[in-house]
């Protein structure tokens, strides 16, 4: 017999790609038990399921920035609670990372896709489970977007949950209304602003602007600090919460379309986000 959940939950996070760097990512999360049916005619009771499986992808990957340590040019280095990870992009840029260490996932292989980070989830995931489950399948699903989306990457200081993690992200889509009419056209043009971004807050910085940005802050969890160049970043002056994300968006459009009316859904990874007017 086999038990199934579709949809279990969805993660948020980032990962370094080894062409495209710091890469946000939001990916639904699917599982498949296989075992016997218990007494009560159960493989597992879906509530154990759920708080089982979801509690783990909280913890350990979710709001997390996921390293692949088979990436070439790549290193990494855990000592005093913290991780340390540097990295150089092909065209010459560098990577650089320090947060404690919940907030860097260290997974052994070259490169992380669906698949094999589902096969590393997998490895971790069997021993939550009793006995009467035999097997385990887990797939990562990204969200069917049919319009504009981008990836971006974030950290928030002032959260007190793992949103304050400087290196997260989220795959998300975009809608941009004009006087009441959405616009792909506009909407494309903010996609490709944001892609593969990393958007930071202007008081994280440690200097000015360069070709180089390098973030610094100290939050609840610990401090964080990160470094990249300048043409994966974006830059405003308040905090990146998906609510200034889209006044912000809201204010660039409407300093483009003046007699406009603007509306901006800002999605925040899967099904939710924030409307911002101007």
């Amino acid at each position: 017999m086999k038990l199934f959940v579709d949809n279990l939950t969805n993660v948020d996070f980032s990962y370094l790609h080894p062409q495209r760097g710091l890469l946000g990512e939001s990916w639904l999360v699917q599982l498949v038990l296989d075992g016997n049916l218990n007494e009560q005619g159960m493989i597992c009771d879906f509530a154990v399921v759920k708080k089982a499986v979801k509690q783990w992808f909280d913890n350990c990957i979710d709001h997390a920035l996921v390293v692949p340590t088979g990436m070439t040019n790549l290193k990494a280095s855990q000592a005093g609670g913290e991780t340390v990870v540097t990295w150089q992009y092909p065209d010459g840029g560098e990577f650089f990372c320090r947060s404690p260490q919940q907030a860097i996932v260290l997974v052994d292989m070259d490169q992380v896709t669906e698949t094999s980070l589902a096969k590393w989830c997998k490895d971790q995931l069997l021993a939550l489970f009793p006995d009467g489950v035999q097997g385990l399948e887990i797939s990562f699903v990204p969200e069917s977007i049919s319009g504009a989306f981008y990836h971006y990457s974030h950290g928030l200081q002032q959260h007190d949950g793992n949103c304050q993690r400087i290196a997260h992200g989220h795959r998300s889509r975009i809608e941009i209304f004009l006087d009441g009419q959405r616009d792909t056209g506009v909407e494309q043009q903010w996609a490709e602003t944001f892609h593969d971004i990393y958007i930071g807050t202007r008081s994280h910085l440690l200097s000015e602007p360069s070709a180089e940005h390098h973030y610094l802050y100290n939050a609840p969890q610990g401090e964080f600090e990160i470094r990249l160049p300048a043409k994966n970043c974006y830059l405003i002056d308040t905090e990146t919460t998906v609510e200034q994300i889209a006044c912000h968006l809201a204010q660039q459009v409407k300093a483009e379309y003046p007699d406009k009316a603007v509306t901006v859904r800002a999605f925040e990874g899967v099904a939710k986000g924030a409307i911002a007017e101007a």
